[in-house]
């Protein structure tokens, strides 16, 4: 989807890594899935050079031929070897796929734990019914669930509408948003003269990023009134009023500062109302861009 490399090399990268740390940023998600490991990699690389301790998450992936706790376990370790790490902070399963159950896999969960592979375990694209299985299979175990982590921003707010976040709240399970920026559609970055490009443009349109634009406005103005902060800072920072942490990308130091501005502020209760009341406009409680 990003195509990966183009417009930056691996010096982008680590500075990219080392302006986070800086900033405070100390949270990185990772995956098994991402280049077929090589996230993992590049994030072991740099891990040994890090001036701050880093909370590393990494995840699962219950492909259809992994059927067993056992594959669990011994993908977990592929991971930490990767990472060059004994044991991660945060281990996710990636997706709730069948034909596997919730309750297998929240099982392994716990074995890895008690082994002392993971020190917190979590969940990724579970509706609520799946991460309350989840969440009791762990409890019999005396492990709680750490975190559910979902599609999360302006325009898809489906989790906050649906009772999702709610339940996370109630439960004390960290919600993780990812793509809080919608894939670039929040960064006031695309028009509908500048589209977004290759598999980005069929999701949000030119169409619906003309919709999109007193959205932007408004996080335009929000800015101005907290010394110029940018649309993408703006989003975060409404991500963070919700409850929420956002994990955004960075694969330079700009796109770094830039995530690391939504730190330290927060939006006035009704700045994040008037952008709640514009982007129900955009979608709907199936998290659909109205329109599509």
């Amino acid at each position: 989807m990003w195509n990966y490399g183009r417009g930056y090399q691996d010096d982008d990268i680590r500075a990219a890594f080392e302006v986070s740390l800086e900033s405070g940023v100390t949270f990185i998600d990772t995956a098994e899935a991402y280049g077929r490991g090589r996230s993992e990699r590049i994030l072991g690389s740099l891990l040994p050079t890090a001036k701050a301790p880093v909370v590393v998450a990494t995840k699962f992936m219950p492909l259809p031929w992994r059927w067993s706790k056992k594959s669990l376990i011994s993908a977990l370790r592929h991971s930490l070897e990767r990472l060059k790490i004994t044991s991660v902070d945060l281990y996710q399963i990636h997706w709730p796929w069948p034909p596997v159950p919730v309750e297998t896999w929240a099982d392994a969960l716990a074995d890895a734990v008690e082994q002392g592979l993971v020190k917190a375990v979590g969940v990724s694209n579970y509706d609520e019914a799946q991460m309350r299985r989840a969440y009791a299979t762990l409890a019999k175990r005396g492990i709680p669930l750490a975190s559910n982590q979902m599609e999360y921003h302006l325009l898809n707010r489906k989790w906050e509408l649906n009772g999702l976040l709610q339940a996370c709240q109630e439960l004390s399970i960290t919600f993780i948003a990812y793509s809080p920026l919608a894939q670039g559609a929040l960064t006031g970055k695309y028009t509908p003269d500048k589209p977004m490009p290759g598999i980005r443009g069929r999701r949000y349109s030119r169409s619906f990023l003309e919709k999109t634009q007193p959205l932007i406005r408004q996080m335009r103005e929000i800015g101005r009134e907290h010394d110029g902060k940018s649309p993408s800072q703006v989003a975060l920072n409404w991500c963070i009023g919700k409850g929420t942490v956002p994990i955004p990308g960075a694969k330079n130091v700009r796109q770094a500062q830039e995530n690391a501005g939504a730190l330290g502020w927060q939006l006035t209760e009704t700045e994040a109302a008037a952008l709640d009341e514009l982007s129900a406009a955009l979608v709907d409680t199936s998290a659909r861009i109205v329109g599509d």
